[in-house]
């Protein structure tokens, strides 16, 4: 069997819990062949790989978003239908995967589109129905620059494989929304967050989208959604709170279904013995970009150096995702006075420095299922992190969850709730060891990989038989 793995901006190029979770399950399917196919905004080359691939990866199918070969000139040639159908996309009134068809099949050049007549009749209409009270031409540039990259990833070569996967909604859904409807192929939708509320959380705070655009690119966004939830077979999340937002987005509920990522039995520890030391260690793990908010995380051990405690954070991620971030990050340390309490150690292996550790932080402002919080949970270390995600759910447990806590959850962007909980486990050490142990039985009672391994298994083998078996 060959699967298609559709992600966008991440592995094999980016670090992180979506790259780690994919690396693992092709490393947990030696049986199953898998060709990746990478939405990247711009070229990329081996040497830019953050991950060996394994060697079950057929190879990578790059679609870039910016500007890429373009294909002979002509000029649309639809009927009524199709014009409707393709309108009704355009307009963000339905999923239609007919219309992607057309857009991806019978659009001769993304030039041509955008010099059609169709295209101006649908750009006039909406901005009548709109009535946003911005400049039309600026209204008919937002359109082009929200449809370009839908027509670019559809005109670019797509592999034939088995059956598809796509590790989110967005262009990468689209991507495999098109793949089922003109392969006859099954598709498989795993979200580990939900991408529309996402760009909807960037698109409100940037400032280089006017405000009357603002409506229309979160509309677009969910509507690609919509198109993804519409076209799966199985649409995967990994904890109830995700699948009640992609119901309300549009998911229809006898589809959807929870898998929760998982730990390899070997990063379980049986017993966990750590060192004596005389400053109390500190880490997290974590990529650093703004959405992880590092910087509630400094000001946090500002607070505890002007409580007078004693303390050590390692910060562990690569610096070069976001360079200008963490160069920031490194100059609030400086100017802080923190330079002798945190350290930002980069890229390293995690799980040498894990044991050396009493307590993990996070203070992201939006999250999955953080393998972080699995990875430590499983080496037995207690954690203060945010509510946002699976959080609480992995510290507190679910309803039917026998064991107790294994940390303290606090609110988003709140540096001194932080530090209020990082003293509690200071002050506490009987209780900080009793929530990791809680931590290590939850993990090892939910949260094996081998068991999100089967599932995923089990699905792919019966959607599989039921589209008629291999086909590659």
């Amino acid at each position: 069997m060959k699967i298609g793995l559709v992600l966008e901006g991440s592995y094999p190029y980016v670090s992180g819990g979506v790259s780690s979770w994919t690396q693992t399950l092709i490393e947990a399917m030696p049986e199953v062949s898998f060709e990746i196919i990478s939405i990247q905004p711009t070229e990329k080359r081996p040497e830019d790989m953050k991950y060996a691939l394994p060697p079950n990866v057929s190879g990578i199918t790059h679609l870039y978003l910016n500007d890429v070969g373009e294909r002979a000139r002509g000029r649309l040639k639809w009927g009524a239908d199709d014009e409707q159908n393709v309108s009704d996309w355009l307009m963000l009134r339905s999923p239609n995967r007919q219309a992607l068809r057309l857009l991806g099949k019978e659009v001769p050049s993304s030039e041509a589109f955008f010099a059609s007549e169709f295209f101006w009749r649908n750009v006039k209409a909406a901005y009548a129905e709109e009535m946003n009270g911005g400049s039309f031409i600026d209204y008919f540039w937002m359109w082009q620059s929200m449809y370009t990259p839908i027509l670019r990833v559809l005109h670019q070569p797509l592999p034939k494989v088995d059956l598809v996967h796509s590790v989110s909604t967005g262009y990468a859904g689209v991507v495999a929304s098109y793949m089922k409807e003109t392969q006859g192929i099954p598709f498989i939708l795993t979200e580990h967050g939900i991408y529309s509320r996402e760009r909807e959380e960037e698109i409100l705070q940037s400032y280089w989208i006017p405000a009357p655009y603002k409506p229309r690119w979160v509309r677009f966004f969910h509507h690609l959604s919509r198109e993804a939830y519409n076209a799966a077979d199985e649409i995967i999340t990994l904890f109830e709170r995700n699948r009640e937002y992609q119901e309300w987005i549009g998911a229809p509920s006898e589809k959807t279904k929870i898998i929760a990522n998982g730990i390899a039995d070997r990063q379980i520890q049986a017993t966990v013995n750590r060192p004596e030391h005389d400053l109390f260690q500190i880490g997290a793990i974590v990529r650093l970009v703004p959405i992880k908010d590092l910087k509630t995380m400094i000001y946090a051990a500002k607070i505890l150096q002007e409580r007078h405690r004693l303390f050590k954070l390692t910060i562990m991620g690569p610096l070069d995702e976001d360079e200008e971030y963490a160069e920031e990050c490194r100059l609030l340390i400086e100017q802080s006075g923190l330079s002798d309490y945190v350290e930002l150690a980069g890229k390293v292996d995690v799980q040498t420095y894990l044991p050396t550790f009493d307590l993990l932080l996070l203070t992201s402002i939006s999250e999955g299922q953080p393998l972080a919080i699995l990875e430590g949970m499983a080496a037995g270390i207690p954690w203060v992190a945010t509510d946002v995600g699976a959080c609480s759910e992995l510290l507190y447990g679910r309803a039917d969850d026998p064991f107790g806590p294994a940390g303290f959850i606090v609110p988003p962007v709140h540096p001194e709730a932080v530090a209020d909980k990082v003293e509690w486990m200071m002050d506490y050490p009987q209780e900080r060891m009793r929530f990791g142990k809680n931590g290590r039985e939850r993990v090892r009672q939910y949260y094996r990989l081998q068991q999100v391994v089967d599932r995923y298994k089990a699905i792919y083998e019966a959607r599989r038989e039921q589209y008629g078996g291999h086909r590659v």
